[in-house]
Protein backbone atom coordinates (compact mmCIF):
# COMPACT_ATOMS: atom_id res chain seq x y z
CA UNK A 1 0.00 0.00 0.00
CA UNK A 2 1.32 3.61 -0.65
CA UNK A 3 1.27 6.15 1.39
CA UNK A 4 -1.92 7.86 0.41
CA UNK A 5 -3.56 4.60 1.40
CA UNK A 6 -2.62 4.78 4.54
CA UNK A 7 -5.85 4.65 6.58
CA UNK A 8 -6.01 2.56 10.27
CA UNK A 9 -6.91 4.75 12.81
CA UNK A 10 -5.09 7.13 14.81
CA UNK A 11 -6.85 5.31 17.94
CA UNK A 12 -4.96 1.94 16.84
CA UNK A 13 -1.93 3.85 17.10
CA UNK A 14 -2.14 5.93 20.47
CA UNK A 15 -3.28 1.99 21.56
CA UNK A 16 -0.27 0.24 20.75
CA UNK A 17 1.96 2.69 21.92
CA UNK A 18 -0.06 2.75 25.47
CA UNK A 19 0.50 -0.67 25.13
CA UNK A 20 4.17 -0.56 24.87
CA UNK A 21 4.42 1.39 27.95
CA UNK A 22 2.52 -0.35 30.17
CA UNK A 23 4.37 -3.13 29.04
CA UNK A 24 7.70 -1.75 29.57
CA UNK A 25 6.42 -0.78 32.91
CA UNK A 26 5.03 -4.02 34.37
CA UNK A 27 8.00 -6.37 32.90
CA UNK A 28 7.57 -8.95 35.99
CA UNK A 29 3.81 -8.97 35.88
CA UNK A 30 2.94 -10.09 32.60
CA UNK A 31 3.98 -11.37 29.39
CA UNK A 32 4.74 -7.55 26.59
CA UNK A 33 4.43 -7.47 23.13
CA UNK A 34 7.07 -9.79 21.66
CA UNK A 35 9.86 -8.41 19.39
CA UNK A 36 10.28 -10.51 15.99
CA UNK A 37 12.73 -11.45 14.08
CA UNK A 38 11.58 -13.48 10.79
CA UNK A 39 14.22 -15.49 8.82
CA UNK A 40 13.67 -16.61 5.48
CA UNK A 41 16.38 -18.65 3.23
CA UNK A 42 16.69 -19.00 -0.68
CA UNK A 43 16.65 -22.49 -2.19
CA UNK A 44 17.27 -23.93 0.78
CA UNK A 45 16.36 -27.83 1.13
CA UNK A 46 13.93 -28.87 4.17
CA UNK A 47 16.44 -31.39 4.57
CA UNK A 48 19.22 -29.37 4.20
CA UNK A 49 19.61 -29.17 8.21
CA UNK A 50 21.49 -32.10 10.73
CA UNK A 51 17.93 -32.03 12.76
CA UNK A 52 16.14 -33.05 9.27
CA UNK A 53 18.68 -35.60 8.64
CA UNK A 54 21.47 -34.28 6.82
CA UNK A 55 24.62 -35.82 7.99
CA UNK A 56 26.92 -33.61 5.42
CA UNK A 57 26.27 -29.96 6.02
CA UNK A 58 26.69 -28.57 9.61
CA UNK A 59 24.14 -26.38 10.58
CA UNK A 60 24.20 -26.81 14.81
CA UNK A 61 23.24 -23.35 15.34
CA UNK A 62 19.83 -24.13 13.39
CA UNK A 63 19.63 -26.99 14.95
CA UNK A 64 19.55 -25.52 18.40
CA UNK A 65 17.42 -23.30 17.42
CA UNK A 66 14.78 -26.49 16.13
CA UNK A 67 15.18 -28.02 19.24
CA UNK A 68 14.34 -24.87 21.23
CA UNK A 69 11.33 -23.89 18.80
CA UNK A 70 7.71 -25.94 18.15
CA UNK A 71 7.89 -26.83 14.48
CA UNK A 72 5.45 -27.86 11.82
CA UNK A 73 6.48 -30.49 9.66
CA UNK A 74 3.85 -29.98 7.06
CA UNK A 75 4.55 -26.66 6.65
CA UNK A 76 3.95 -25.45 3.01
CA UNK A 77 5.45 -22.50 0.40
CA UNK A 78 5.70 -21.89 -3.16
CA UNK A 79 7.58 -23.74 -5.21
CA UNK A 80 9.81 -20.02 -5.96
CA UNK A 81 10.50 -17.44 -4.19
CA UNK A 82 8.83 -14.26 -5.48
CA UNK A 83 5.02 -16.47 -5.22
CA UNK A 84 6.30 -17.05 -1.33
CA UNK A 85 7.56 -13.78 -0.18
CA UNK A 86 3.82 -12.17 -1.63
CA UNK A 87 1.98 -14.76 0.24
CA UNK A 88 4.22 -14.10 3.29
CA UNK A 89 3.82 -10.36 3.52
CA UNK A 90 0.16 -10.33 2.67
CA UNK A 91 -1.38 -13.44 4.04
CA UNK A 92 -2.95 -13.66 0.53
CA UNK A 93 -2.53 -16.06 -1.80
CA UNK A 94 0.30 -14.77 -4.70
CA UNK A 95 -2.44 -14.76 -7.33
CA UNK A 96 -4.29 -12.22 -5.35
CA UNK A 97 -1.14 -9.80 -5.36
CA UNK A 98 -0.60 -9.74 -9.21
CA UNK A 99 2.89 -11.55 -8.02
CA UNK A 100 2.76 -14.41 -10.70
CA UNK A 101 6.10 -15.27 -11.90
CA UNK A 102 10.24 -14.19 -10.84
CA UNK A 103 10.95 -12.03 -13.40
CA UNK A 104 9.78 -10.19 -16.76
CA UNK A 105 7.26 -7.90 -14.69
CA UNK A 106 5.37 -10.08 -13.13
CA UNK A 107 6.76 -9.87 -9.96
CA UNK A 108 5.68 -6.63 -8.74
CA UNK A 109 3.52 -6.49 -5.76
CA UNK A 110 -0.10 -4.90 -6.45
CA UNK A 111 0.89 -1.29 -4.68
CA UNK A 112 -2.63 -1.59 -2.54
CA UNK A 113 -1.85 -4.63 -0.80
CA UNK A 114 -1.59 -4.26 3.32
CA UNK A 115 1.53 -5.89 3.73
CA UNK A 116 2.48 -7.63 6.90
CA UNK A 117 5.44 -5.26 7.66
CA UNK A 118 2.33 -1.95 7.23
CA UNK A 119 0.47 -3.83 9.75
CA UNK A 120 3.30 -3.74 12.42
CA UNK A 121 4.21 -0.31 11.63
CA UNK A 122 0.86 1.10 12.14
CA UNK A 123 0.95 -0.72 15.51
CA UNK A 124 3.77 1.27 16.74
CA UNK A 125 6.95 -1.64 15.73
CA UNK A 126 10.05 -0.37 14.12
CA UNK A 127 10.16 -2.71 10.48
CA UNK A 128 13.45 -3.30 9.02
CA UNK A 129 14.18 -5.47 5.88
CA UNK A 130 17.47 -7.21 5.24
CA UNK A 131 18.41 -9.46 2.06
CA UNK A 132 16.16 -10.10 -0.71
CA UNK A 133 12.21 -8.23 -1.38
CA UNK A 134 12.05 -9.40 -5.08
CA UNK A 135 8.28 -8.24 -5.21
CA UNK A 136 9.42 -4.83 -6.78
CA UNK A 137 12.58 -2.31 -6.90
CA UNK A 138 10.63 1.08 -7.95
CA UNK A 139 8.15 3.37 -6.23
CA UNK A 140 5.33 2.41 -5.71
CA UNK A 141 6.01 -1.48 -4.81
CA UNK A 142 9.71 -0.93 -3.12
CA UNK A 143 9.76 -2.36 0.69
CA UNK A 144 9.89 1.73 1.60
CA UNK A 145 7.02 1.59 0.20
CA UNK A 146 5.32 -1.63 1.51
CA UNK A 147 6.19 -0.52 5.10
CA UNK A 148 9.66 -1.07 6.08
CA UNK A 149 11.16 1.90 8.25
CA UNK A 150 14.72 0.69 7.48
CA UNK A 151 16.07 -1.16 4.21
CA UNK A 152 18.98 -2.69 3.18
CA UNK A 153 18.39 -5.26 -0.09
CA UNK A 154 19.72 -5.71 -3.58
CA UNK A 155 17.89 -5.76 -6.29
CA UNK A 156 15.37 -8.20 -8.31
CA UNK A 157 15.79 -11.32 -7.31
CA UNK A 158 19.55 -11.75 -6.77
CA UNK A 159 22.77 -10.69 -6.26
CA UNK A 160 24.62 -10.93 -9.86
CA UNK A 161 21.42 -11.22 -12.05
CA UNK A 162 20.19 -8.28 -14.54
CA UNK A 163 19.15 -6.11 -11.58
CA UNK A 164 22.63 -5.52 -10.09
CA UNK A 165 23.99 -2.40 -9.97
CA UNK A 166 26.61 -1.31 -12.30
CA UNK A 167 29.23 -1.14 -10.13
CA UNK A 168 28.86 -4.64 -7.94
CA UNK A 169 30.03 -6.80 -10.76
CA UNK A 170 28.34 -9.85 -9.49
CA UNK A 171 29.87 -9.84 -6.10
CA UNK A 172 28.06 -11.67 -2.78
CA UNK A 173 30.90 -10.31 -1.08
CA UNK A 174 31.49 -6.62 -0.89
CA UNK A 175 28.20 -5.94 -2.42
CA UNK A 176 26.63 -2.95 -3.32
CA UNK A 177 23.14 -2.74 -2.07
CA UNK A 178 20.08 -0.60 -1.74
CA UNK A 179 20.34 1.39 1.75
CA UNK A 180 16.79 3.53 2.18
CA UNK A 181 16.50 4.05 -1.63
CA UNK A 182 20.50 5.05 -2.27
CA UNK A 183 23.15 2.92 -3.30
CA UNK A 184 25.88 1.91 -0.94
CA UNK A 185 29.02 0.10 -0.99
CA UNK A 186 28.98 -2.52 1.92
CA UNK A 187 31.99 -4.43 3.32
CA UNK A 188 31.79 -8.45 3.95
CA UNK A 189 30.13 -11.34 2.65
CA UNK A 190 26.63 -10.95 1.89
CA UNK A 191 24.80 -12.65 4.47
CA UNK A 192 27.05 -11.60 7.05
CA UNK A 193 26.37 -7.83 5.83
CA UNK A 194 22.62 -8.28 6.34
CA UNK A 195 22.73 -9.82 9.81
CA UNK A 196 25.02 -7.32 11.24
CA UNK A 197 22.54 -4.55 9.53
CA UNK A 198 19.75 -6.07 11.62
CA UNK A 199 21.41 -6.59 14.70
CA UNK A 200 22.36 -2.61 14.40
CA UNK A 201 18.70 -1.56 13.64
CA UNK A 202 17.96 -3.86 16.39
CA UNK A 203 20.01 -1.86 19.00
CA UNK A 204 19.06 1.57 17.88
CA UNK A 205 15.53 0.31 18.13
CA UNK A 206 15.91 -1.00 21.40
CA UNK A 207 17.60 2.32 22.79
CA UNK A 208 14.16 4.05 21.22
CA UNK A 209 12.06 1.82 23.63
CA UNK A 210 10.21 0.34 20.51
CA UNK A 211 9.47 -2.93 19.70
CA UNK A 212 11.35 -4.40 16.85
CA UNK A 213 10.14 -6.37 13.23
CA UNK A 214 13.16 -7.47 11.68
CA UNK A 215 12.65 -9.66 8.32
CA UNK A 216 16.46 -11.08 7.34
CA UNK A 217 16.06 -12.80 3.97
CA UNK A 218 19.40 -13.49 2.53
CA UNK A 219 19.82 -14.45 -1.15
CA UNK A 220 21.80 -17.02 0.21
CA UNK A 221 22.44 -20.69 -1.16
CA UNK A 222 20.43 -19.39 -4.11
CA UNK A 223 22.88 -19.45 -7.40
CA UNK A 224 25.50 -18.37 -8.91
CA UNK A 225 28.05 -20.41 -6.81
CA UNK A 226 31.23 -17.87 -7.70
CA UNK A 227 31.62 -16.18 -4.68
CA UNK A 228 31.18 -18.47 -1.38
CA UNK A 229 32.99 -18.11 2.02
CA UNK A 230 36.18 -19.33 1.46
CA UNK A 231 36.66 -20.65 4.55
CA UNK A 232 34.06 -22.61 4.72
CA UNK A 233 34.49 -24.30 0.99
CA UNK A 234 37.38 -25.31 1.81
CA UNK A 235 36.49 -27.30 4.76
CA UNK A 236 33.54 -28.90 2.21
CA UNK A 237 36.23 -29.69 0.14
CA UNK A 238 37.59 -31.69 2.36
CA UNK A 239 34.10 -33.11 2.68
CA UNK A 240 33.43 -33.79 -0.49
CA UNK A 241 33.05 -37.11 -0.68
CA UNK A 242 30.18 -36.75 2.25
CA UNK A 243 28.63 -34.19 0.18
CA UNK A 244 28.52 -36.78 -2.88
CA UNK A 245 26.54 -38.85 -1.21
CA UNK A 246 23.76 -36.18 -1.32
CA UNK A 247 23.54 -36.25 -4.57
CA UNK A 248 21.26 -38.52 -6.93
CA UNK A 249 23.18 -41.37 -8.69
CA UNK A 250 23.07 -39.42 -12.34
CA UNK A 251 24.79 -36.37 -10.78
CA UNK A 252 26.95 -38.57 -7.98
CA UNK A 253 29.85 -38.75 -10.35
CA UNK A 254 30.12 -35.13 -12.00
CA UNK A 255 32.58 -33.41 -10.10
CA UNK A 256 30.97 -30.08 -11.75
CA UNK A 257 27.78 -30.76 -9.40
CA UNK A 258 29.93 -31.67 -6.40
CA UNK A 259 31.75 -28.83 -6.58
CA UNK A 260 28.60 -26.64 -6.81
CA UNK A 261 27.11 -28.38 -3.80
CA UNK A 262 30.68 -27.57 -1.52
CA UNK A 263 29.85 -24.32 -2.36
CA UNK A 264 25.99 -24.25 -1.38
CA UNK A 265 27.23 -26.02 1.67
CA UNK A 266 29.19 -22.99 2.25
CA UNK A 267 26.49 -21.07 2.03
CA UNK A 268 24.23 -22.80 4.08
CA UNK A 269 26.77 -23.04 7.31
CA UNK A 270 27.60 -19.23 6.74
CA UNK A 271 24.09 -19.08 7.37
CA UNK A 272 24.00 -21.19 10.32
CA UNK A 273 26.74 -19.39 11.83
CA UNK A 274 24.92 -15.97 11.30
CA UNK A 275 21.65 -17.29 12.81
CA UNK A 276 23.92 -18.44 16.04
CA UNK A 277 25.54 -15.40 16.15
CA UNK A 278 22.26 -13.27 16.04
CA UNK A 279 21.02 -15.44 19.13
CA UNK A 280 23.81 -14.76 20.78
CA UNK A 281 23.57 -10.88 20.29
CA UNK A 282 19.19 -11.29 21.23
CA UNK A 283 20.43 -13.04 24.46
CA UNK A 284 23.17 -10.38 25.11
CA UNK A 285 20.59 -7.61 24.86
CA UNK A 286 18.12 -9.37 27.00
CA UNK A 287 15.66 -9.64 24.66
CA UNK A 288 15.69 -13.31 23.76
CA UNK A 289 13.09 -14.38 25.91
CA UNK A 290 10.75 -11.95 24.19
CA UNK A 291 11.14 -12.44 21.00
CA UNK A 292 9.45 -14.36 18.69
CA UNK A 293 11.80 -16.05 16.22
CA UNK A 294 10.99 -17.88 12.97
CA UNK A 295 12.96 -20.03 10.34
CA UNK A 296 11.89 -20.69 7.08
CA UNK A 297 13.31 -21.46 3.40
CA UNK A 298 11.41 -19.65 0.43
CA UNK A 299 11.00 -23.00 -1.73
CA UNK A 300 12.82 -26.29 -2.31
CA UNK A 301 16.47 -26.37 -3.57
CA UNK A 302 18.42 -26.11 -6.47
CA UNK A 303 20.28 -28.05 -7.36
CA UNK A 304 18.86 -31.50 -6.76
CA UNK A 305 20.01 -32.88 -4.15
CA UNK A 306 19.05 -34.97 -0.32
CA UNK A 307 15.50 -34.39 0.37
CA UNK A 308 15.12 -37.34 2.29
CA UNK A 309 11.71 -38.81 2.20
CA UNK A 310 10.57 -36.48 -0.33
CA UNK A 311 10.68 -36.02 -4.18
CA UNK A 312 11.21 -33.23 -6.30
CA UNK A 313 13.19 -29.60 -5.86
CA UNK A 314 12.64 -25.96 -6.30
CA UNK A 315 9.69 -25.07 -9.43
CA UNK A 316 8.22 -28.34 -8.72
CA UNK A 317 4.98 -29.29 -6.68
CA UNK A 318 6.06 -32.18 -5.53
CA UNK A 319 7.11 -32.17 -1.42
CA UNK A 320 10.57 -31.42 -2.16
CA UNK A 321 9.79 -27.77 -3.98
CA UNK A 322 7.23 -26.91 -1.49
CA UNK A 323 8.02 -28.44 1.86
CA UNK A 324 9.79 -26.08 4.22
CA UNK A 325 10.66 -26.20 7.81
CA UNK A 326 8.87 -23.68 10.28
CA UNK A 327 10.52 -23.16 13.68
CA UNK A 328 9.06 -20.66 16.05
CA UNK A 329 10.48 -20.19 18.94
CA UNK A 330 8.76 -17.62 21.98
CA UNK A 331 10.86 -18.77 25.27
CA UNK A 332 7.94 -16.44 27.27
CA UNK A 333 4.98 -18.24 25.81
CA UNK A 334 5.53 -21.11 23.15
CA UNK A 335 7.36 -24.68 24.94
CA UNK A 336 10.63 -25.81 23.40
CA UNK A 337 10.63 -28.98 21.52
CA UNK A 338 6.97 -28.55 20.00
CA UNK A 339 5.60 -30.28 17.31
CA UNK A 340 2.79 -29.98 14.76
CA UNK A 341 2.11 -32.38 12.09
CA UNK A 342 -1.35 -30.00 11.31
CA UNK A 343 -0.74 -28.62 7.44
CA UNK A 344 0.11 -25.24 7.63
CA UNK A 345 1.71 -22.71 5.10
CA UNK A 346 3.38 -19.00 4.13
CA UNK A 347 0.14 -17.39 4.47
CA UNK A 348 -0.57 -18.34 8.08
CA UNK A 349 2.25 -16.46 8.94
CA UNK A 350 0.73 -12.83 8.80
CA UNK A 351 -2.04 -13.48 10.85
CA UNK A 352 0.01 -15.34 13.21
CA UNK A 353 2.37 -13.11 13.83
CA UNK A 354 -0.42 -9.84 14.14
CA UNK A 355 -1.95 -12.35 16.89
CA UNK A 356 1.50 -12.41 18.41
CA UNK A 357 1.47 -8.84 18.87
CA UNK A 358 -1.60 -8.07 19.48
CA UNK A 359 -2.58 -6.42 16.51
CA UNK A 360 -5.96 -6.62 13.90
CA UNK A 361 -5.75 -7.07 10.47
CA UNK A 362 -7.18 -4.73 9.20
CA UNK A 363 -11.10 -5.73 8.37
CA UNK A 364 -11.29 -4.46 5.00
CA UNK A 365 -8.57 -7.06 4.00
CA UNK A 366 -9.69 -10.67 2.90
CA UNK A 367 -6.68 -12.83 4.57
CA UNK A 368 -6.53 -16.34 3.08
CA UNK A 369 -4.18 -17.46 5.77
CA UNK A 370 -5.07 -18.67 9.95
CA UNK A 371 -3.23 -17.85 12.91
CA UNK A 372 -1.12 -21.01 14.36
CA UNK A 373 -1.27 -19.32 17.63
CA UNK A 374 -3.80 -21.21 18.81
CA UNK A 375 -1.81 -24.70 17.96
CA UNK A 376 1.21 -22.78 19.18
CA UNK A 377 0.08 -22.13 23.15
CA UNK A 378 -1.76 -25.44 22.84
CA UNK A 379 -1.48 -28.41 21.65
CA UNK A 380 -4.90 -29.70 22.52
CA UNK A 381 -7.07 -27.20 20.50
CA UNK A 382 -9.82 -27.89 17.82
CA UNK A 383 -8.06 -27.64 14.49
CA UNK A 384 -10.66 -27.94 11.92
CA UNK A 385 -9.62 -29.45 8.59
CA UNK A 386 -8.52 -27.01 5.82
CA UNK A 387 -7.54 -27.05 2.09
CA UNK A 388 -4.18 -25.41 0.81
CA UNK A 389 -3.33 -24.80 -2.51
CA UNK A 390 0.20 -24.12 -4.40
CA UNK A 391 0.62 -23.47 -7.80
CA UNK A 392 3.40 -21.53 -9.85
CA UNK A 393 4.37 -21.98 -13.63
CA UNK A 394 6.23 -19.83 -16.19
CA UNK A 395 3.85 -16.71 -17.89
CA UNK A 396 1.97 -13.92 -17.40
CA UNK A 397 -1.53 -15.15 -16.64
CA UNK A 398 -2.19 -18.30 -14.34
CA UNK A 399 -3.47 -21.47 -16.59
CA UNK A 400 -6.37 -23.82 -14.62
CA UNK A 401 -4.76 -26.90 -13.46
CA UNK A 402 -1.32 -26.21 -14.20
CA UNK A 403 1.71 -26.91 -11.98
CA UNK A 404 -0.97 -27.05 -8.69
CA UNK A 405 -1.33 -28.79 -5.44
CA UNK A 406 -4.06 -28.87 -3.27
CA UNK A 407 -3.63 -30.65 0.54
CA UNK A 408 -6.02 -31.19 3.17
CA UNK A 409 -4.74 -33.07 6.05
CA UNK A 410 -5.37 -36.31 4.35
CA UNK A 411 -5.06 -36.10 0.65
CA UNK A 412 -2.80 -34.47 -1.71
CA UNK A 413 -4.44 -33.64 -5.28
CA UNK A 414 -0.91 -32.77 -7.74
CA UNK A 415 -0.89 -32.45 -11.30
CA UNK A 416 3.23 -31.80 -11.96
CA UNK A 417 2.50 -30.32 -15.16
CA UNK A 418 6.25 -28.47 -15.13
CA UNK A 419 7.06 -24.93 -13.36
CA UNK A 420 8.38 -24.04 -17.08
CA UNK A 421 6.20 -24.61 -19.47
CA UNK A 422 3.82 -21.10 -19.60
CA UNK A 423 0.79 -23.23 -20.43
CA UNK A 424 0.05 -27.09 -20.66
CA UNK A 425 -2.03 -29.12 -23.59
CA UNK A 426 -4.32 -31.70 -23.36
CA UNK A 427 -6.25 -32.85 -20.43
CA UNK A 428 -4.34 -33.09 -16.93
CA UNK A 429 -3.40 -36.08 -15.32
CA UNK A 430 -4.16 -35.76 -11.22
CA UNK A 431 -2.41 -37.82 -9.10
CA UNK A 432 -3.35 -38.22 -5.35
CA UNK A 433 -1.58 -39.36 -2.32
CA UNK A 434 -2.21 -39.91 1.27
CA UNK A 435 0.25 -37.61 1.87
CA UNK A 436 1.29 -38.21 5.90
CA UNK A 437 2.01 -42.06 4.77
CA UNK A 438 3.45 -41.48 1.69
CA UNK A 439 5.72 -38.41 1.91
CA UNK A 440 7.55 -39.55 -1.36
CA UNK A 441 4.44 -39.52 -3.74
CA UNK A 442 5.01 -43.15 -4.64
CA UNK A 443 1.97 -44.75 -4.62
CA UNK A 444 -0.85 -42.71 -6.81
CA UNK A 445 -4.41 -43.37 -5.45
CA UNK A 446 -6.10 -41.36 -7.86
CA UNK A 447 -7.97 -44.50 -9.69
CA UNK A 448 -8.80 -46.01 -6.45
CA UNK A 449 -10.89 -42.86 -4.96
CA UNK A 450 -11.91 -41.01 -7.79
CA UNK A 451 -14.47 -39.35 -5.22
CA UNK A 452 -11.62 -37.55 -3.80
CA UNK A 453 -10.11 -36.42 -6.93
CA UNK A 454 -13.26 -34.66 -7.72
CA UNK A 455 -14.22 -33.58 -4.22
CA UNK A 456 -10.36 -32.05 -4.58
CA UNK A 457 -10.85 -31.04 -7.93
CA UNK A 458 -13.94 -28.84 -6.60
CA UNK A 459 -12.62 -26.85 -4.22
CA UNK A 460 -9.69 -26.15 -6.53
CA UNK A 461 -11.45 -24.67 -8.66
CA UNK A 462 -13.68 -22.61 -6.59
CA UNK A 463 -10.02 -21.16 -5.33
CA UNK A 464 -8.37 -20.48 -8.72
CA UNK A 465 -12.16 -18.95 -9.78
CA UNK A 466 -11.78 -16.68 -6.12
CA UNK A 467 -8.48 -15.48 -6.54
CA UNK A 468 -8.75 -14.71 -10.46
CA UNK A 469 -11.27 -12.18 -9.56
CA UNK A 470 -9.47 -10.55 -6.46
CA UNK A 471 -9.63 -6.76 -8.93
CA UNK A 472 -10.23 -6.03 -12.69
CA UNK A 473 -7.16 -7.61 -14.51
CA UNK A 474 -6.23 -9.40 -12.20
CA UNK A 475 -2.91 -10.61 -13.75
CA UNK A 476 -1.64 -7.50 -15.54
CA UNK A 477 1.23 -6.15 -13.87
CA UNK A 478 1.60 -2.87 -11.99
CA UNK A 479 2.95 0.51 -13.18
CA UNK A 480 6.28 1.57 -12.09
CA UNK A 481 5.54 5.92 -11.07
CA UNK A 482 8.34 7.98 -12.45
CA UNK A 483 8.83 10.67 -11.58
CA UNK A 484 7.15 10.89 -8.46
CA UNK A 485 8.53 12.90 -5.29
CA UNK A 486 8.89 9.57 -3.54
CA UNK A 487 12.34 8.63 -5.95
CA UNK A 488 14.09 10.71 -7.37
CA UNK A 489 16.03 8.94 -9.69
CA UNK A 490 13.55 5.27 -11.33
CA UNK A 491 16.38 2.54 -12.15
CA UNK A 492 14.80 0.57 -14.90
CA UNK A 493 15.88 -3.60 -14.53
CA UNK A 494 15.44 -6.19 -16.46
CA UNK A 495 13.71 -7.94 -14.05
CA UNK A 496 10.96 -5.59 -14.51
CA UNK A 497 10.97 -5.45 -18.36
CA UNK A 498 8.22 -6.99 -20.03
CA UNK A 499 9.78 -9.57 -22.81
CA UNK A 500 10.59 -12.74 -23.80
CA UNK A 501 13.20 -13.30 -21.55
CA UNK A 502 16.10 -10.87 -19.50
CA UNK A 503 18.63 -11.62 -22.25
CA UNK A 504 20.39 -9.26 -23.51
CA UNK A 505 19.24 -10.20 -27.24
CA UNK A 506 16.30 -9.51 -26.48
CA UNK A 507 14.70 -5.66 -26.65
CA UNK A 508 12.18 -5.73 -23.84
CA UNK A 509 9.76 -2.73 -22.60
CA UNK A 510 8.29 -1.54 -18.90
CA UNK A 511 5.08 -0.34 -18.27
CA UNK A 512 5.38 2.93 -16.35
CA UNK A 513 3.08 5.89 -15.45
CA UNK A 514 4.69 9.03 -15.82
CA UNK A 515 3.77 11.21 -12.23
CA UNK A 516 4.75 14.45 -13.67
CA UNK A 517 4.80 15.98 -16.61
CA UNK A 518 8.42 17.92 -17.18
CA UNK A 519 12.26 17.97 -18.96
CA UNK A 520 13.67 14.32 -18.15
CA UNK A 521 17.08 12.78 -17.99
CA UNK A 522 17.14 9.61 -19.15
CA UNK A 523 20.41 7.31 -18.69
CA UNK A 524 20.73 4.14 -21.14
CA UNK A 525 23.34 1.55 -20.33
CA UNK A 526 24.27 -1.82 -22.03
CA UNK A 527 26.35 -4.80 -21.54
CA UNK A 528 27.80 -4.40 -25.37
CA UNK A 529 29.20 -1.73 -27.38
CA UNK A 530 26.99 -0.47 -30.42
CA UNK A 531 26.87 1.93 -33.01
CA UNK A 532 23.45 4.21 -31.78
CA UNK A 533 21.17 3.99 -29.07
CA UNK A 534 17.44 4.73 -29.31
CA UNK A 535 14.84 4.95 -26.78
CA UNK A 536 11.19 5.06 -26.66
CA UNK A 537 8.89 6.60 -24.33
CA UNK A 538 5.46 7.17 -25.19
CA UNK A 539 5.25 8.96 -28.51
CA UNK A 540 8.93 10.27 -28.15
CA UNK A 541 11.65 8.11 -30.43
CA UNK A 542 15.49 9.67 -30.08
CA UNK A 543 17.99 7.92 -31.21
CA UNK A 544 21.72 9.45 -30.29
CA UNK A 545 25.38 8.03 -31.49
CA UNK A 546 26.86 6.06 -28.58
CA UNK A 547 30.47 7.44 -28.99
CA UNK A 548 32.24 4.35 -28.04
CA UNK A 549 30.27 4.57 -25.09
CA UNK A 550 28.47 1.82 -23.07
CA UNK A 551 26.25 3.67 -21.54
CA UNK A 552 24.60 7.02 -23.42
CA UNK A 553 22.64 10.09 -21.87
CA UNK A 554 19.71 11.57 -23.43
CA UNK A 555 18.87 15.17 -21.91
CA UNK A 556 15.79 17.45 -22.43
CA UNK A 557 13.17 14.47 -23.26
CA UNK A 558 9.92 16.42 -22.68
CA UNK A 559 7.27 13.79 -21.10
CA UNK A 560 3.51 14.46 -19.96
CA UNK A 561 2.06 12.63 -17.21
CA UNK A 562 -0.06 9.59 -17.77
CA UNK A 563 0.69 5.53 -18.42
CA UNK A 564 2.94 4.67 -21.05
CA UNK A 565 5.41 2.33 -22.31
CA UNK A 566 9.43 2.69 -21.78
CA UNK A 567 12.50 0.56 -24.45
CA UNK A 568 16.17 1.14 -25.46
CA UNK A 569 17.97 -0.91 -27.79
CA UNK A 570 21.36 -0.21 -28.96
CA UNK A 571 22.29 -1.39 -33.10
CA UNK A 572 25.00 -2.10 -35.47
CA UNK A 573 24.88 -4.69 -36.70
CA UNK A 574 21.97 -6.29 -34.95
CA UNK A 575 19.94 -4.70 -32.08
CA UNK A 576 19.49 -5.94 -28.79
CA UNK A 577 18.46 -4.05 -25.28
CA UNK A 578 19.30 -1.80 -22.52
CA UNK A 579 20.98 -3.54 -19.38
CA UNK A 580 19.42 -0.72 -17.14
CA UNK A 581 17.71 2.91 -17.67
CA UNK A 582 18.03 5.54 -15.61
CA UNK A 583 15.09 8.06 -15.27
CA UNK A 584 15.37 11.36 -13.19
CA UNK A 585 12.69 14.34 -13.74
CA UNK A 586 14.89 17.79 -14.72
CA UNK A 587 11.96 20.32 -14.87
CA UNK A 588 8.71 20.32 -14.28
CA UNK A 589 5.78 21.83 -17.07
CA UNK A 590 2.23 20.46 -16.29
CA UNK A 591 2.05 20.17 -12.43
CA UNK A 592 -0.41 17.23 -11.66
CA UNK A 593 -1.86 16.82 -7.57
Amino acid sequence: MNRSQFNLTLLLVVFSALASCLCRASLSAEVCRPNVVLVMTDDQSFTDFGVNGNEAILTPHIDLLAEQSTSFSQFYVSPVCSATRASLMTGRYNYRTRVVDTWLGRSMLEPSEFTLAESLSKGGYATGIFGKWHLGDCYPMRPTDQGFQEVLVHRGGGLAQPSDPLNNRRRYTDPVLIHNGETVQTQGYCTDVYFRAAEQFIDLTVADEKNFFVYIAPNAPHGPYHDVPERLRAQYVTESERLRRLLPEDSASDDRVVDDLTRVAAMITNIDENVGQLRRFLESKGLNQNTLFLFLCDNGPTPRRFTGKHRGMKCEVREGGIRSPLWVSWPARIKSNGKHDEIAAHIDLMPTILEACGIEPDPNIQLDGRSLMPLLQNAEVDWPDREIVIQAHRGGEPQRHHNFMIRNQQWKLVHPSGFHLERFEGTPQFELYETATDPGEMRNLAEQHPEVVDRLRAAYDRWFDDVSATRPNNYAPPRIHVGTEFEKETVLTRNDWQGENWSSETVGHWQVQIARGGNYRVVVHFEQLGDEVTIEIGDVHRTLSSNGQMSVAFDEIQLSPGECSVSAWASGPGRWGAYQIFLSRAAEIHPTP
